[in-house]
């Protein structure tokens, strides 16, 4: 018997990437409103399959299209599991008004510090120098800063409505710039400046040569991603009040529950962020990585506002002046590390080290 024909006869593997949203969706209906121990364990597993499984499909998407259309949908996929899982604290019994704040703090740090320092880092190990464009380094920079800077920082400075809280038409009117900022800078991603985002030419060339999804797998893969993002909004309101507890059990800071969602949020794209730094493609891993802190605020703030305003709850934005002083710094360090256009170890050690840094304060304040 040929090889070719003991291949046909072997019994073919399961795709679980395509079973796992079924039975992700269906815990999420069966354990609706469960609070016992095993059924926390159950959802949170469900919550992190469903997390995993929807980027899958987001990466599936992503190699059809090509970049920079592919960072664009994997950052609005990490979006709406990020919406899911705030509206869900928001609206829950217990909604806490600094989640918002803490969450979109935390991607920022994780994203400007952990993802991109350890990309930097793997990169800069395995490949020496690994290049990037600075035009496309430094467009995302261009409007995180103003973003991070009327979200989380001018809250504590206006005298309108006193800090952290901005009054009503203050917070609609930073909710339309945030808009506004992240479809100015996707029109310019994808239709003006795609260039700028793109691998330099030796790592297009490469990535050209990879066979791309047929439009068949692209089809089943945007179906079972939509399926999963259904599955994982309904998810997260089961397991919300978990976190919550947990983190109030340890005597932890409620910071903490921000941390604990941006880090389930951003888990998937950081591992399909460090294989693209290990492949040799920095530019994909710092489209990943900032793109998700651009369109995580420039996307969730003005829906948790609007979802505020609905329900009359207060939204808590302005961080404290440590907190302050360590985004400057933060972004100090990102404008040096993203205008040389080559990864260098040193940088990402740095960042790697603020990341600590801002957990110790975090923890510790």
């Amino acid at each position: 018997m040929t090889h070719g024909n003991a291949a046909s006869l072997a019994p073919r593997r399961p795709d679980w990437n395509l079973i796992i949203p079924a039975v992700v969706l269906v815990l999420a209906l069966a354990l609706k409103g469960s609070t016992s121990v095993l059924a926390g364990v159950l959802l949170g597993a469900a919550l992190l399959g469903g997390v995993l499984t929807a980027v899958h499909h987001a990466e599936v998407i992503a190699a059809r299209v090509g970049e920079p259309f592919g960072a664009v949908i994997l950052a609005l996929a990490v979006t709406v599991i990020e919406l899911g899982l705030l509206v869900s604290v928001m609206l829950g019994k217990h909604p806490e008004p600094t989640l918002v704040r803490d969450t979109i703090h935390a991607v920022v740090v994780l994203v400007l510090h952990g993802l991109a320092g350890l990309c930097i880092v793997v990169g800069a190990i395995k490949h020496h120098e690994p290049e990037f464009r600075t035009q496309g380094a430094q467009a995302y920079l261009t409007v995180l800063l103003p973003m991070v800077s009327i979200t989380l920082i001018l809250p504590n400075y206006t005298v309108t409505s006193r800090g952290p809280y901005y009054s009503g038409p203050q917070l609609a009117f930073v909710s339309v710039s945030c808009l506004a900022l992240w479809l100015a800078f996707t029109f310019v991603q994808t239709i003006r400046n795609r260039d700028y985002f793109k691998p330099t030419q030796q790592r297009e060339e490469a990535a050209q040569r990879v066979s791309r999804p047929t439009s068949r797998a692209t089809g089943i893969s945007l179906i079972m991603l939509l399926l999963a993002l259904v599955a994982v909004v309904l998810l997260a309101k089961g397991v919300s009040p978990f976190i919550q507890t947990g983190v109030a059990a340890i005597g932890a800071p409620s910071a903490l529950v921000g941390v604990i969602v941006a880090a389930i949020v951003l888990m998937p794209e950081a591992t399909t962020a460090v294989r693209a730094a290990l492949a040799d493609r920095l530019q994909t891993s710092i489209n990943l990585a900032l793109g998700s802190a651009v369109a995580s605020i420039g996307l969730t703030v003005p829906i948790v506002a609007l979802i505020s305003w609905w329900t009359g709850t207060p939204l808590e934005l302005g961080i404290s002046a440590s907190g302050s002083a360590l985004l400057v710094l933060s972004f100090m360090m990102a404008i040096i590390t993203y205008g040389i256009g080559r990864a260098s170890l040193l940088s990402g050690v740095v960042h790697m080290i603020l990341l600590a840094m801002w957990l110790v304060f975090l923890i510790s304040p």
